[in-house]
């Protein structure tokens, strides 16, 4: 089971953390990712995280955002800063069993999933 909390509303050029806990997983086997979903738009691969640490990002967040992993609290997060209004989205953190190097950020390879955390930036 994969639960994301730390979505809110900010003001346009502030911060948030997104987290993501586990239960049932060891994120030092798994790739990891950061998706986004705005209303009437296809879900995004935003980040993801391979076992070595390794991480890959969409051109839209590059220099923006940061995602790591804490494999000892079995915790993924999503460190945003300069946020725009064109960020907001339900963010969902997903799990990837077969991992894959570098890793992916399309949502086909992704097998299990959380509920999503709100972000909303005006």
């Amino acid at each position: 089971q994969l639960v994301e909390s730390g979505g809110g509303s900010v003001q346009a050029g502030g911060s948030l953390r997104l987290s993501c806990a586990a239960s049932g997983y060891t994120y030092s086997s798994y790739c990891m990712g950061w998706f986004r979903q705005a209303p009437g738009k296809e879900r995004e691969g935003v980040a993801a995280i391979d076992t070595d640490g390794d991480a890959d990002y969409a051109d839209s967040v590059k220099g923006r955002f940061t995602i790591s992993k804490d494999n000892a609290k079995n915790t993924l997060y999503l460190e945003m800063n300069s946020l725009s209004p064109e960020d907001t989205a339900m963010y969902y953190c997903a799990a990837e069993l077969s991992c894959t190097f570098p890793p992916s950020r399309s949502q086909d390879d992704y097998d299990n999933w959380g509920q999503g955390t709100q972000v909303t930036v005006s």
